[in-house]
């Protein structure tokens, strides 16, 4: 499917495996989701265009070296994002942060924004949206449509699980948005989690259930 990159390497899976499983503790939770996110940032990076030639010192001699410019923005959506948003920067040092705290409400069928704070930069750059879990699509579609206002030139989101039904809602409302994610699940269960999926990101990540 255009604009959507399922990433299938082992250690992917094998790291993958550990999350979905209710036996693993919250701290061995949060170093996956740091690990599997360094591998997504690495991803996410690698068509980047934006390169400008310097010539430095190496210790034996002078060289050309290639510099990424126009870093893009990492934008977080809160709480579950944040949970990589560390790693992802430790791999993209250079890029500035944004967060947006968002949730959908079931009592008015609609997202509730309550939080967003953003570059005063953004505009015209790429914008990296992290979210570790995208199950109706809801908070992530009201997100791009807010990073959109601000004029960014385009947007990919880091993902680690997304439903099937998510992708679809993605592509029609933004199919210029790129996804790239772990795995698509096929089902949601009554409460809007992911089958099988791994439970409340948020939850096992801070312990607050």
């Amino acid at each position: 499917m255009k604009n959507l990159t399922v990433l299938d390497h082992p250690l992917l899976k094998h790291k993958l495996g550990y999350l979905r499983d209710k036996n693993t503790s919250s701290a061995e939770f949060r170093d996956l989701v740091k690990e599997i996110s360094r591998i997504l940032a690495h991803e996410v990076m690698r068509d980047w265009k934006d390169l400008r030639t310097i010539e430095i010192e190496t210790p034996i001699a002078s060289t050309k070296v290639e510099r990424i410019v126009n870093a893009p923005v990492v934008v977080s959506i809160m709480r579950a994002g944040n949970g990589m948003l560390d790693a992802i920067l430790s791999m993209i040092p250079f890029a500035s942060t944004g967060f947006i705290g968002i949730y959908r409400d079931k009592f008015i069928n609609s997202t509730v924004e309550y939080y967003f704070k953003m570059p005063a930069d953004i505009q015209g750059k790429q914008a990296i949206l992290c979210d570790p879990l995208i199950a109706t699509a809801d908070t992530v579609i009201a997100a791009i449509e807010r990073l959109k206002s601000y004029q960014v030139a385009h947007i990919k989101i880091l993902t680690i699980l997304i439903s099937e039904e998510g992708v679809q809602r993605l592509h029609e409302a933004h199919p210029d948005v790129h996804i790239l994610t772990l795995n698509v699940e096929r089902e949601l269960n009554e409460l809007g989690y992911l089958v099988p999926g791994l439970g409340d990101a948020g939850d096992r990540l801070y312990q607050t259930k």
